[in-house]
Protein backbone atom coordinates (compact mmCIF):
# COMPACT_ATOMS: atom_id res chain seq x y z
CA UNK A 1 0.00 0.00 0.00
CA UNK A 2 1.18 3.60 -0.62
CA UNK A 3 2.51 5.33 2.00
CA UNK A 4 0.06 8.33 3.49
CA UNK A 5 1.80 11.90 2.90
CA UNK A 6 -0.01 14.25 4.96
CA UNK A 7 -0.21 17.79 3.97
CA UNK A 8 1.20 20.74 5.91
CA UNK A 9 -1.63 21.71 7.90
CA UNK A 10 -2.01 25.00 10.09
CA UNK A 11 -4.80 25.89 12.11
CA UNK A 12 -5.46 29.99 12.09
CA UNK A 13 -7.28 30.86 14.92
CA UNK A 14 -7.46 33.64 17.82
CA UNK A 15 -9.02 36.91 18.92
CA UNK A 16 -11.46 38.09 16.47
CA UNK A 17 -10.02 41.26 15.12
CA UNK A 18 -6.55 40.23 15.54
CA UNK A 19 -5.91 39.82 12.10
CA UNK A 20 -6.89 36.19 11.38
CA UNK A 21 -8.34 37.62 7.63
CA UNK A 22 -5.06 39.28 6.91
CA UNK A 23 -3.38 36.17 7.66
CA UNK A 24 -5.19 33.87 5.69
CA UNK A 25 -4.44 36.37 2.29
CA UNK A 26 -0.91 35.77 2.80
CA UNK A 27 -1.16 32.09 3.38
CA UNK A 28 -3.44 32.03 0.52
CA UNK A 29 -0.40 34.02 -0.92
CA UNK A 30 2.38 31.47 0.14
CA UNK A 31 0.02 28.34 -2.13
CA UNK A 32 -1.62 27.17 1.05
CA UNK A 33 -5.11 25.90 0.53
CA UNK A 34 -7.13 27.71 2.94
CA UNK A 35 -10.55 27.05 4.24
CA UNK A 36 -11.91 29.84 6.39
CA UNK A 37 -14.47 28.82 9.45
CA UNK A 38 -14.43 25.22 9.12
CA UNK A 39 -16.41 23.39 11.82
CA UNK A 40 -13.86 21.52 13.24
CA UNK A 41 -15.77 18.04 13.26
CA UNK A 42 -14.59 18.14 9.15
CA UNK A 43 -10.95 17.69 10.12
CA UNK A 44 -10.62 14.34 10.38
CA UNK A 45 -12.59 13.57 6.86
CA UNK A 46 -10.59 16.46 5.33
CA UNK A 47 -7.33 15.69 6.72
CA UNK A 48 -7.73 11.75 5.08
CA UNK A 49 -9.06 13.33 1.73
CA UNK A 50 -5.90 15.32 1.19
CA UNK A 51 -3.48 12.92 3.33
CA UNK A 52 -4.25 9.38 -0.15
CA UNK A 53 -2.90 9.64 -3.32
CA UNK A 54 -5.91 9.60 -6.07
CA UNK A 55 -8.33 11.21 -4.03
CA UNK A 56 -9.27 14.83 -4.90
CA UNK A 57 -6.89 16.27 -2.64
CA UNK A 58 -4.21 15.27 -4.67
CA UNK A 59 -1.40 17.66 -5.37
CA UNK A 60 -2.34 19.90 -1.77
CA UNK A 61 0.66 19.97 0.12
CA UNK A 62 -0.22 22.77 2.14
CA UNK A 63 -3.63 23.71 3.92
CA UNK A 64 -5.01 26.47 6.19
CA UNK A 65 -7.78 25.79 7.88
CA UNK A 66 -9.42 29.12 9.99
CA UNK A 67 -11.23 28.23 13.07
CA UNK A 68 -12.27 30.57 15.56
CA UNK A 69 -15.30 31.69 17.87
CA UNK A 70 -17.73 32.11 14.90
CA UNK A 71 -18.73 28.54 14.61
CA UNK A 72 -20.26 28.83 17.70
CA UNK A 73 -21.36 25.37 19.11
CA UNK A 74 -18.81 23.28 16.74
CA UNK A 75 -16.42 25.30 17.91
CA UNK A 76 -16.33 23.20 21.14
CA UNK A 77 -15.38 20.42 19.04
CA UNK A 78 -12.13 21.71 18.20
CA UNK A 79 -10.19 20.24 20.79
CA UNK A 80 -11.74 16.42 20.31
CA UNK A 81 -10.39 16.98 16.60
CA UNK A 82 -6.72 18.14 17.42
CA UNK A 83 -6.56 15.13 19.74
CA UNK A 84 -7.94 13.18 16.82
CA UNK A 85 -4.92 14.84 14.90
CA UNK A 86 -2.44 14.11 17.87
CA UNK A 87 -3.58 9.97 18.05
CA UNK A 88 -2.61 9.47 14.47
CA UNK A 89 0.67 11.35 14.77
CA UNK A 90 -0.59 13.64 11.91
CA UNK A 91 1.84 17.55 12.46
CA UNK A 92 -0.23 20.09 12.36
CA UNK A 93 0.77 23.98 13.52
CA UNK A 94 -1.82 26.48 15.41
CA UNK A 95 -1.28 30.04 14.59
CA UNK A 96 -2.63 32.10 16.86
CA UNK A 97 -3.54 35.61 16.51
CA UNK A 98 -3.77 38.28 19.53
CA UNK A 99 -4.15 41.73 20.34
CA UNK A 100 -4.76 43.89 23.60
CA UNK A 101 -8.13 44.13 24.60
CA UNK A 102 -8.46 48.67 23.92
CA UNK A 103 -6.83 47.71 20.25
CA UNK A 104 -9.82 45.27 19.46
CA UNK A 105 -12.40 47.81 20.68
CA UNK A 106 -10.70 50.57 19.06
CA UNK A 107 -10.85 47.95 15.59
CA UNK A 108 -14.12 46.85 16.72
CA UNK A 109 -15.40 50.88 16.90
CA UNK A 110 -13.65 51.61 13.53
CA UNK A 111 -15.13 48.92 11.37
CA UNK A 112 -18.72 49.35 13.26
CA UNK A 113 -18.71 45.74 13.45
CA UNK A 114 -20.36 43.67 16.18
CA UNK A 115 -18.21 40.93 18.45
CA UNK A 116 -19.45 37.66 18.08
CA UNK A 117 -19.56 37.32 21.93
CA UNK A 118 -21.32 40.74 23.03
CA UNK A 119 -24.26 41.45 24.16
CA UNK A 120 -26.07 44.55 24.20
CA UNK A 121 -23.39 46.22 22.31
CA UNK A 122 -20.43 45.66 25.32
CA UNK A 123 -16.99 45.12 22.50
CA UNK A 124 -14.95 44.58 25.84
CA UNK A 125 -17.24 42.21 27.49
CA UNK A 126 -17.28 39.88 24.50
CA UNK A 127 -13.51 40.23 24.03
CA UNK A 128 -13.11 39.34 27.46
CA UNK A 129 -15.07 35.95 27.35
CA UNK A 130 -13.62 35.16 23.89
CA UNK A 131 -10.41 35.83 25.56
CA UNK A 132 -11.34 33.36 28.48
CA UNK A 133 -12.94 30.62 26.08
CA UNK A 134 -9.39 30.12 23.90
CA UNK A 135 -7.41 30.64 26.90
CA UNK A 136 -6.86 26.40 26.54
CA UNK A 137 -6.23 26.44 23.21
CA UNK A 138 -3.83 29.72 23.33
CA UNK A 139 -1.98 27.06 25.25
CA UNK A 140 -1.40 24.46 22.66
CA UNK A 141 -0.38 27.09 19.61
CA UNK A 142 2.73 26.59 18.01
CA UNK A 143 3.22 30.41 17.40
CA UNK A 144 1.42 33.05 19.14
CA UNK A 145 1.25 36.45 17.66
CA UNK A 146 0.33 39.72 19.23
CA UNK A 147 -0.78 42.47 16.33
CA UNK A 148 -1.83 45.29 18.79
CA UNK A 149 1.42 47.19 16.93
CA UNK A 150 1.88 45.81 13.75
CA UNK A 151 1.07 47.18 10.57
CA UNK A 152 -0.75 44.93 7.66
CA UNK A 153 2.60 44.81 6.13
CA UNK A 154 4.51 43.62 8.92
CA UNK A 155 1.89 41.25 9.98
CA UNK A 156 2.23 39.40 6.46
CA UNK A 157 6.56 39.47 7.02
CA UNK A 158 5.73 37.60 10.11
CA UNK A 159 3.62 35.01 8.19
CA UNK A 160 5.48 34.90 5.42
CA UNK A 161 8.88 34.12 7.61
CA UNK A 162 6.82 31.28 9.74
CA UNK A 163 5.26 29.62 6.51
CA UNK A 164 6.89 30.71 3.73
CA UNK A 165 9.52 27.54 3.36
CA UNK A 166 7.75 23.80 2.47
CA UNK A 167 10.20 22.88 5.36
CA UNK A 168 9.76 22.62 8.66
CA UNK A 169 12.84 24.79 9.89
CA UNK A 170 13.24 26.87 13.37
CA UNK A 171 13.24 30.58 13.09
CA UNK A 172 14.83 32.39 15.53
CA UNK A 173 13.55 36.05 16.48
CA UNK A 174 15.72 37.72 18.75
CA UNK A 175 14.26 41.18 20.83
CA UNK A 176 16.11 43.50 22.61
CA UNK A 177 14.40 45.48 25.19
CA UNK A 178 13.24 47.75 28.58
CA UNK A 179 12.09 46.69 31.02
CA UNK A 180 10.87 50.39 32.23
CA UNK A 181 8.53 49.95 28.86
CA UNK A 182 7.40 45.96 29.49
CA UNK A 183 8.41 42.48 28.46
CA UNK A 184 7.56 41.76 24.64
CA UNK A 185 4.19 39.72 24.88
CA UNK A 186 5.13 37.07 22.46
CA UNK A 187 8.56 36.33 23.86
CA UNK A 188 9.22 32.28 24.45
CA UNK A 189 12.24 32.77 26.45
CA UNK A 190 13.10 36.30 28.79
CA UNK A 191 16.81 37.01 29.67
CA UNK A 192 16.73 39.72 32.39
CA UNK A 193 20.93 41.29 31.67
CA UNK A 194 20.57 43.83 34.64
CA UNK A 195 22.78 42.02 36.28
CA UNK A 196 25.45 42.99 34.05
CA UNK A 197 27.75 46.04 34.04
CA UNK A 198 25.66 49.65 33.13
CA UNK A 199 26.93 51.81 30.67
CA UNK A 200 24.08 54.36 31.46
CA UNK A 201 26.62 55.46 34.33
CA UNK A 202 29.06 56.28 32.31
CA UNK A 203 28.08 60.03 31.28
CA UNK A 204 30.49 59.48 27.98
CA UNK A 205 28.53 56.32 27.30
CA UNK A 206 25.08 56.98 28.24
CA UNK A 207 24.27 59.14 24.68
CA UNK A 208 25.60 55.82 22.61
CA UNK A 209 23.33 52.83 22.39
CA UNK A 210 24.54 49.35 22.27
CA UNK A 211 25.28 49.76 18.41
CA UNK A 212 28.09 51.40 19.19
CA UNK A 213 31.90 50.32 19.56
CA UNK A 214 32.11 52.16 22.91
CA UNK A 215 29.41 50.54 24.19
CA UNK A 216 29.90 47.31 23.06
CA UNK A 217 33.51 47.19 24.28
CA UNK A 218 32.80 48.19 27.57
CA UNK A 219 29.56 45.25 27.67
CA UNK A 220 31.95 42.65 26.28
CA UNK A 221 35.05 43.80 28.81
CA UNK A 222 33.42 42.22 31.71
CA UNK A 223 33.92 38.39 32.42
CA UNK A 224 30.48 38.13 33.58
CA UNK A 225 29.10 39.49 30.58
CA UNK A 226 31.49 36.76 28.34
CA UNK A 227 30.77 33.79 30.77
CA UNK A 228 27.07 34.74 30.25
CA UNK A 229 26.58 34.90 26.65
CA UNK A 230 28.80 31.41 26.49
CA UNK A 231 26.78 29.55 29.21
CA UNK A 232 23.57 31.09 27.56
CA UNK A 233 24.44 30.16 23.91
CA UNK A 234 24.96 26.65 25.21
CA UNK A 235 21.77 26.51 26.76
CA UNK A 236 20.47 27.47 23.13
CA UNK A 237 22.30 24.67 21.53
CA UNK A 238 20.90 22.44 23.93
CA UNK A 239 17.06 23.60 23.53
CA UNK A 240 17.06 24.33 20.50
CA UNK A 241 16.78 20.12 18.91
CA UNK A 242 14.43 19.69 21.39
CA UNK A 243 11.97 22.59 20.09
CA UNK A 244 12.59 21.25 16.62
CA UNK A 245 11.09 17.39 17.78
CA UNK A 246 8.31 18.98 19.36
CA UNK A 247 7.04 21.06 16.47
CA UNK A 248 8.42 24.90 17.32
CA UNK A 249 8.46 27.15 13.88
CA UNK A 250 8.97 30.05 15.62
CA UNK A 251 11.36 30.49 18.99
CA UNK A 252 11.10 34.19 20.66
CA UNK A 253 14.34 35.32 22.81
CA UNK A 254 13.92 38.23 24.47
CA UNK A 255 16.87 39.98 26.13
CA UNK A 256 15.98 42.95 28.89
CA UNK A 257 17.77 46.00 30.61
CA UNK A 258 16.69 48.44 32.45
CA UNK A 259 16.25 51.02 29.28
CA UNK A 260 16.71 48.74 26.00
CA UNK A 261 19.38 50.56 25.35
CA UNK A 262 22.93 49.48 26.18
CA UNK A 263 23.43 46.16 27.76
CA UNK A 264 20.77 44.23 26.06
CA UNK A 265 21.32 45.68 22.47
CA UNK A 266 24.50 44.51 22.54
CA UNK A 267 23.92 40.77 23.90
CA UNK A 268 21.23 40.43 21.11
CA UNK A 269 23.65 41.74 18.83
CA UNK A 270 26.40 39.18 19.54
CA UNK A 271 24.22 36.40 20.24
CA UNK A 272 22.44 36.83 17.29
CA UNK A 273 26.53 36.37 15.50
CA UNK A 274 26.78 33.57 17.59
CA UNK A 275 23.62 31.25 15.88
CA UNK A 276 24.07 32.76 12.49
CA UNK A 277 27.46 30.87 12.49
CA UNK A 278 25.74 27.67 13.74
CA UNK A 279 23.54 28.13 10.47
CA UNK A 280 20.17 29.10 12.23
CA UNK A 281 18.15 31.49 10.77
CA UNK A 282 17.99 34.15 12.88
CA UNK A 283 16.49 37.95 12.97
CA UNK A 284 17.35 40.36 15.36
CA UNK A 285 15.40 43.22 16.44
CA UNK A 286 15.75 46.24 18.96
CA UNK A 287 12.43 47.33 20.05
CA UNK A 288 13.00 50.15 22.35
CA UNK A 289 16.09 52.03 20.77
CA UNK A 290 14.11 54.02 17.97
CA UNK A 291 11.78 55.17 21.31
CA UNK A 292 14.95 55.77 22.55
CA UNK A 293 16.76 57.76 20.15
CA UNK A 294 13.14 59.52 19.38
CA UNK A 295 13.59 61.49 22.72
CA UNK A 296 16.57 63.04 21.77
CA UNK A 297 18.94 61.64 24.67
CA UNK A 298 21.74 60.84 22.35
CA UNK A 299 23.82 63.34 20.72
Amino acid sequence: MPETKYPRLVIVTGLSGAGKTQAVRCLEDLGFFCVDNLPPSLIPGLVDLLGHPGKEGEGITKVALVMDIRGGEFFSGLDAALNYLDGLGIPYEILYLEAADEILVRRYKETRRRHPLSSGGQILEGIIEERRRLEELRGRASKIIDTSELTPRQLKEQVSELFGSSQRQLIISIISFGYKYGIPLDADLVMDVRFLPNPYYIPALRPFTGHDRCVEEFVMASPVTRQFIEQFAALLRFLIPHYLREGKSHLVIAIGCTGGQHRSVTLANKLGELLQGENYSVTVKHRDVVRYLSTGNRR
